[in-house]
């Protein structure tokens, strides 16, 4: 048989993905799983936004999308970046992509040369690293521990840039811990970046929205004017508005990025659904109070569930600022034996035997970049969360 690319030698299936199918495989052999692995809010697509694709469909809006999005939604954008964040982008500063993930690859792909590097803060999500390493980069991991909120500090990122970085990815709030930078923490490290100016400042801001306690938002362009002209926002409509399924992202850049990476998009998937767009118009456009109301119930979710995990021998768990996730240390947990006989040397160990002995479904820290954690995923109802951190905690108390 034909070999494959080499560049896939060291690009792996994302450990979120693996254990979501492990959770589905033991759900259809009947097991009752709780599945807490999927970055995905439960709520529904608001009813505007469907009733927007159905019309859409129905005037006719079913042929090739144009490349780089609708104007119908590339204005939408416009207008979402100034009421959000207070940056104006003109027209061709903005793309319209299948959900985020294929911003960063198209920025990637336009940008990197074999060996460039991109410093990446650590625990990060699984897919930054590998999509650089297929676009020929070099991922730079920088260790944000939890004795620092796991926040990017100003010293440990001027430490890692190096004459190959070509890229700094910022994403906070943070998947998978929820850390957020607040407006003081990121104009710190924008300090830095100002002395670096032939680095690119991706910054992937999908979790604007879901913030807690009053904690303010920030972007880092709106922070530091100055940093705009290299800075590209990765944003989308699959967190803040429930339409994971609807692959709706966008990004909005200098000029020049955006229309190499518009280059980039028409040689892998060209135009977005047009009926997906026509959806994420009406959201953008439409009332925002459901966004708040939700974000409320992702904070009420929160904090039982820190509560609750923190209650679980051997466990510490951080409450974090923003997103939907938390990110419990487990070593309290390693070097035990769960009641099935079987040791936990690590927090893989610590995710797998609490599938298949307490039937709770979460990631391993060590796919992000962090040890000895686990990711939980509190986007899901309350009758789950109470049933899954029930059984974390009995599970914790039978280990010896």
């Amino acid at each position: 048989m034909p070999a494959l690319a080499s560049r896939l030698a060291d690009v792996k299936v994302s450990a979120s993905v693996a254990m979501t199918i492990k959770a589905r495989e033991l759900a259809a052999q009947g097991v009752k799983v709780v599945s807490l692995t999927t970055g995905e809010p439960d709520f529904d697509t608001p009813r505007h936004a469907i009733e927007a694709a159905y019309k859409a469909a129905l005037d006719g809006q079913t042929k090739y999308p144009p490349q780089g999005g609708t104007p119908a939604l590339k204005a939408a954008v416009q207008r979402k970046f100034k009421r959000d964040n207070n940056l104006d982008y003109a027209m061709d500063e903005i793309l319209v992509t299948n959900g985020g993930k294929q911003s960063i690859f198209n920025a990637f792909m336009a940008t990197l040369d074999p060996g460039d590097e991109v410093v990446i803060p650590s625990p990060f999500w699984v897919s930054y690293a590998d999509m650089a390493k297929v676009a020929g980069g070099v991922p730079v991991t920088v260790s944000c521990p939890q004795n620092n909120g796991f926040k990017l500090r100003p010293e440990d990122l001027a430490a890692a840039i190096t004459p190959k970085t070509r890229w700094v990815l910022l994403n906070f709030p943070n998947n998978p811990t929820g850390a957020a930078c607040s407006r003081a923490e990121m104009k710190a490290l924008a300090e830095v970046l100002l002395r670096h100016p032939d680095v690119w400042i991706m910054t992937d801001d999908m979790y604007e929205h879901l913030v807690y306690d009053g904690f303010e938002f920030c972007t880092i362009a709106e922070v530091e004017p100055r940093l705009k002209d290299r800075t590209l926002i990765i944003s989308g409509a699959s967190k803040t508005y429930a339409m994971t399924g609807w692959r709706i992202g966008f990004c909005a850049g200098p000029a020049e990025l955006i229309k190499g990476m518009f280059n980039m998009q028409g040689q892998a998937t060209a135009g977005v659904s047009t009926v997906g767009q026509a959806a994420a118009v009406a959201a953008l456009d439409g009332p925002q109070e459901l966004v708040k109301e939700r974000a409320e119930e992702y904070r009420r979710r929160r904090d039982f569930v820190v509560e609750a995990l923190n209650q679980a021998p051997g466990i510490a768990c951080h409450k974090p600022e923003g997103a939907f996730y938390v990110f419990p240390n487990v070593a309290g947990c390693i070097g035990k034996t769960t009641p099935a006989g079987r040791k936990i040397e690590n927090d893989t160990d610590f995710a797998f035997a609490l599938l298949e002995e307490a039937h709770v479904a979460v990631v391993q820290g060590a796919a992000y970049g962090m040890s000895p954690y686990v990711r939980i995923s509190y986007a899901t109802d309350m009758d789950s969360l109470r049933t899954a951190c029930a059984r974390i905690q009995d599970f914790c108390k039978g280990l010896s």
